[in-house]
């Protein structure tokens, strides 16, 4: 379908960076089929939206996003992809959707759209997540500017925390063989990036599915090499990941960022019970304190749920005393959202809206002396950073670490530079170049 057959895409993206990503590899498919991107605000012949279903917010931000897309173009093709529809096929009915595909084949997903548009007939196409058996592989990186490229090395998980769907819309863990892997992170570099982010459901899961079980840091080492050129930057990691032989050969990579997104969600071991967690509080502050013996001054940062069902105040003001421990650099605080078909739904000790928004305030506010003190500790140290677009006369980009570089200059886009760390704001540092 290229001329005249050609369709008019907008997209629209929620949730997660995995997501991004196939958004992304989707967007770059449509152009080479000849169609045009148009922003989904505008007029568009086709509307796609890419959905999140981890949370029943997120399933109303979907259903949302898809009543404004069928109000705004009565006579456009609405298709709607991802986890909502995967795991919750009955909901798009009544919402005016002519194309239904959940999270796998978004090559075949946009054969039906081009269907879709053709025979204008709706469409169903749904599979079963656990049967899939192979990595879809996509095109990685974007079509902005080349800066920071995402590559999906992993899909799936199998972990079943108790309050989380996202194992049924995904399926078990897929990989991107080892030697692929090294192939997309070279052409990235090929075309320019500086920086490639490893993503994935469960990046920790990743080679679980691959002849001989390799490792995660094998995958590390493998890109690292075939990309020396650029940082490396690892997404979320499952806190048993963090051994004495991942942080050794780690810290040998100089391309590979400092900067450990450790996955907590609760710092007390009763509460992590609850969620079907797979490590404790001693187990996590281990890997914690491995990666800060083997890097200089990494940050580490993570997520947190606060009122968890049963969740009491001791419980509380024992996470809040772990965080004070594993000293995070950043952190993304969440109050518990309900989510439904979880085992964590129906547990008795549903924690009151009110108590949980306090926690979360709390918490914040825990994490936010966390931040400025990891920050002022950048002060006065050169950080090479990546700059990537300027923002009212000042160029915006991120160190290694992962925090937020300032600096005046002219034509940085794209450009690592050296920069001496003048001062500490919140959520971002200043700095000037480094003589």
């Amino acid at each position: 379908m290229r001329g005249e057959n050609a369709v008019r895409v907008a997209i629209y993206t929620l949730g997660c960076k995995v997501n991004q990503y196939e958004t992304q590899a989707m967007e770059t498919l449509l152009t080479q089929r000849g169609h045009e991107l148009v922003p989904f605000e505008g007029e568009a012949d086709a509307y796609i939206i890419n959905t999140c279903t981890v949370t029943a917010v997120s399933d109303k931000k979907s259903r949302q996003v898809i009543r404004r897309a069928r109000k705004s173009a009565p006579d456009g093709v609405i298709a709607v992809c991802g986890c909502y529809p995967q795991t919750h096929p009955a909901d798009m009915e009544g919402l005016g959707v002519d194309l239904v595909s959940g999270t796998g084949d978004r090559q075949g997903f946009l054969d039906l759209l081009e269907e879709t548009w053709r025979e204008r007939q709706p469409i169903t196409a749904l599979d079963d997540a656990f049967a899939r058996r192979s990595f879809e592989i996509l095109p990685a990186g974007g079509l902005e500017g080349r800066t920071r490229a995402m590559l999906k090395v992993e899909d799936g998980c199998v972990n079943f925390c108790s309050y989380c769907i996202i194992p049924y819309a995904r399926g078990r863990v897929r990989s991107l063989p080892l030697a692929r892997a090294e192939e997309e992170a070279a052409a990235l570099a090929a075309e320019g990036y500086r920086e490639i982010v490893l993503t994935g459901i469960e990046i920790s899961s990743w080679g679980h599915d691959l002849e001989g079980r390799p490792a995660l840091m094998d995958l590390v080492e493998g890109v690292c090499r075939a990309a020396s050129g650029l940082r490396v930057r690892l997404g979320s990691l499952e806190p048993r990941t963090v051994t004495e032989d991942f942080c050794r050969r780690g810290a040998a990579l100089p391309n590979l960022c400092p900067h450990f997104h450790l996955s907590l969600q609760s710092g007390c071991d009763s509460v992590l019970k609850r969620m079907n967690r797979k490590y404790d509080t001693a187990r996590y502050l281990q890997s914690v304190r491995l990666l800060r013996e083997h890097f200089d001054d990494p940050a580490i940062t993570t997520d947190l749920i606060v009122g968890f069902p049963g969740e009491t105040e001791e419980e509380f003001a024992d996470t809040l005393a772990f965080l004070e421990a594993c000293a995070f650099s950043a952190m993304h605080i969440f109050p518990y959202s309900r989510r439904p078909d979880t085992p964590a739904a129906a547990m008795a000790g549903q924690v009151p809206r009110g108590v949980k928004e306090e926690r979360a305030h709390r918490a914040g506010e825990a994490a936010a002396a966390l931040e400025r003190a990891y920050l002022e500790r950048q002060v006065g140290k050169v950080l090479p950073v990546l700059f990537e677009e300027e923002r009212e006369g000042l160029w915006q980009g991120h160190a290694p670490n992962y925090v937020q570089v300032r600096m005046a200059g002219e034509g940085l886009h794209n450009a690592v530079c050296p920069v001496e760390i003048t001062a500490a704001s919140s959520g971002w540092l200043e700095g000037r170049p480094a003589r």
